[in-house]
C-alpha cells in the first residue's frame, strides 16, 4: 500500500502546501501552517466494478413534501434569525469574537429549547462544568433540564449522544474537539474538518439538532476551512462592538429561512435580552443633530432598521489623510469620496475622513451609500440635515442615484419613529406613506444643490 502524501495545511485560512514555511503565501499569517493528514481519495474503479453500490431512489421536481417541523424557543429574536424555529436534524455553526457573548447565548438558548421539551445536551470544550454551572447561575437558568459536559474527545462525546439520544446538542466549541483517528493537534484544519464532518453527518443520520460554535479569525471570519461553512445547514456571526451593549446576531447562510436576517439583543448584567424594535434603541442616545449626523432607512433580511451615520472631516496634519471606518466597507467609502470629487467637484484632499455606525451596528446594504454621502457632505460643510430626514439611496459612478428594494418598508419604519421627510432616488416604485413626505433626487450633483445649495 502507497504511502499517504503528507501536505502542509494553513489554520488561519485553509490553503494546502508541498511543504512547510514559516509564513503562508495565501494569508501572510506566521506561524499557521502544520502538517496535515489528507483525506481518502476514496475507492478506486477497479474496487466499484467488483462491488456495486444499491440503486438510489429519484424523483421529479413535481414531488410535495411537508415544510419541516420547527420547535420555538421562546426567544423571538433567535427564531427569527433561525428562520421561524429550530428545524430537526439541522447543523447551525455560530461564530463570533472572543468574549462577545456565543457561550452566554447558546446557554439561554439551552435552556429556552429544554423548558420548550426538547431533551438537550450542553458539550463544552472550552470551561469545567464547574464554570457552565456558575454561568447558568448567574442567568438564573439552573431550573432548566439541560444535560451538562465538559468533554474534549469527539468518539465519547458521539457515543454520549448515541445512548442519550438528545433532539438538541451543543457544542462549544468545533476548535476544542479532538478526533483520535486524525493525527494533528487540536484546532488544526485536518481536525476541525473531520469533527464537523461526523457531527453533521450524525445529526443527520439521528435526526438530531446540533449548534456548533466555531472560533473567528482577526478579520472576522470562521477559523478552519471554509468546507466547514458548506456541511452546515446554517451560519451564524454574533457582532457587536465591547463599549456597546448591542449584539446583533446575523444568518449569513440559512437553508430554511432568509439569509441576512438578524435579531437584536442587548448585553445586561443578567445576560442577553432581546430588543423587539431595534431602531428604536440604535437611535435611543441621538441627540440634537450636529453636522455630520444622519439616520439611514436600511433592511437587514426582512427587517428595517434605522441606524445613526457619523461623520467627521477635518484637516490633516499628515501628508497622507486618514481614511477610518467602523461598521462599513472602507473601499467603499473609497468609492463616494472618488465620487463626489469627480461628479460634483467637491474634494477631500488634505482632510481626515471619519465614519462610524452607531450602536456597533454593520452595514452591508449599498442603499447606505446616499446616506454615507450625505453625512460626509454634512459634516464637511458644517450643514446639519434635519432631524426629521432619513436618507437612503444607492450611488452609480456616474453620480446617479439607484432607487433601491423596500422603499415602503423603510418609508413605514420611519413614520413609526416620528420621522417626516425622506430624502430618496428618483424612479423605480415610489409608493406613498402617510405622514412622510418624500424628496426624490436624479443624481448626486442635484442632491449637492438641493440640499447644501451648491452644486
Amino acid at each position: 500500500m502507497a504511502k499517504a502524501k503528507t501536505v502542509f495545511s494553513c489554520s488561519a485560512c485553509g490553503a494546502s502546501f508541498n511543504k512547510w514555511s514559516g509564513r503562508c503565501d495565501a494569508c501572510g499569517e506566521w506561524n499557521t501552517i502544520s502538517e496535515d493528514t489528507p483525506l481518502s481519495t476514496g475507492p478506486s474503479a477497479a474496487t466499484l466494478g467488483n462491488n456495486k453500490g444499491k440503486n438510489i431512489n429519484l424523483t421529479d421536481l413535481r414531488t410535495e413534501e411537508a415544510p419541516p417541523p420547527r420547535t420555538l424557543s421562546g426567544l423571538a429574536e433567535l427564531d427569527r434569525v433561525l428562520g421561524g424555529g429550530l428545524v430537526p436534524a439541522s447543523a447551525i455553526l455560530v461564530g463570533g469574537d472572543p468574549g462577545i457573548g456565543k457561550s452566554t447565548l447558546l446557554l439561554q438558548a439551552a435552556a429556552q429549547f429544554a423548558r420548550q421539551g426538547l431533551k438537550t445536551i450542553y458539550v463544552s470544550g472550552e470551561e469545567a462544568s464547574a464554570q457552565v454551572r456558575m454561568r447558568a447561575q448567574r442567568l438564573a437558568l439552573t431550573d432548566a433540564p439541560v444535560q451538562l459536559a465538559a468533554e474534549t474527545n469527539l468518539r465519547d462525546i458521539l457515543t454520549t449522544l448515541e445512548q442519550e439520544r438528545p433532539q438538541l446538542a451543543i457544542i462549544d466549541s468545533i476548535q476544542t474537539m479532538w478526533s483520535d483517528n486524525v493525527g494533528s493537534a487540536p484546532g488544526s484544519v485536518s481536525q476541525v474538518r473531520a469533527a464537523a464532518h461526523e457531527l453533521t453527518s450524525f445529526a443527520k443520520r439521528k435526526g438530531m439538532s446540533v449548534i456548533i460554535v466555531g472560533h473567528v479569525t482577526k478579520d472576522g471570519q470562521i477559523a478552519g476551512p471554509r468546507v466547514v461553512e458548506h456541511m452546515v445547514d446554517t451560519v451564524l456571526y454574533f457582532e457587536g462592538e465591547r463599549g456597546h451593549q448591542f449584539r446583533v446576531l446575523r444568518a449569513v447562510k440559512n437553508r430554511f429561512g432568509a439569509a441576512d436576517e438578524i435579531g437584536v439583543f442587548e448585553m445586561t448584567g443578567s445576560g442577553l435580552t432581546e430588543v423587539i424594535n431595534p431602531s428604536a434603541l440604535f437611535l435611543s442616545e441621538r441627540g440634537t443633530p450636529a453636522p455630520g449626523s444622519v439616520v439611514f432607512a436600511g433592511i437587514e433580511g426582512t427587517r428595517p432598521v434605522l441606524v445613526e451615520l457619523q461623520a467627521l472631516v477635518a484637516p490633516s496634519p499628515h501628508a497622507q489623510p486618514r481614511r477610518a471606518v467602523v461598521g462599513w466597507d472602507s473601499s467603499r467609502l473609497a468609492m463616494i469620496l472618488a465620487v463626489l470629487e469627480a461628479r460634483c467637484g467637491i474634494p477631500f484632499t488634505g482632510l481626515d475622513v471619519y465614519l462610524n455606525v452607531a450602536g456597533g451596528m454593520k452595514i452591508n446594504e449599498p442603499a447606505a451609500d446616499l446616506a454615507v454621502a450625505a453625512a460626509l457632505l454634512s459634516a464637511r460643510e458644517d450643514a446639519s440635515i434635519p432631524a426629521d430626514t432619513v436618507v437612503f439611496g444607492e450611488i452609480s459612478l456616474s453620480g446617479a442615484l439607484r432607487p433601491v428594494s423596500q422603499t415602503e418598508n423603510r418609508l413605514k419604519e420611519a413614520q413609526k419613529l416620528g420621522f417626516t421627510s425622506a430624502i430618496a432616488p428618483k424612479g423605480g416604485k415610489s409608493p406613498s406613506v402617510a405622514g412622510i413626505s418624500q424628496n426624490q433626487i436624479a443624481d448626486l450633483t442635484q442632491f449637492v444643490g438641493d440640499i447644501f445649495g451648491a452644486g
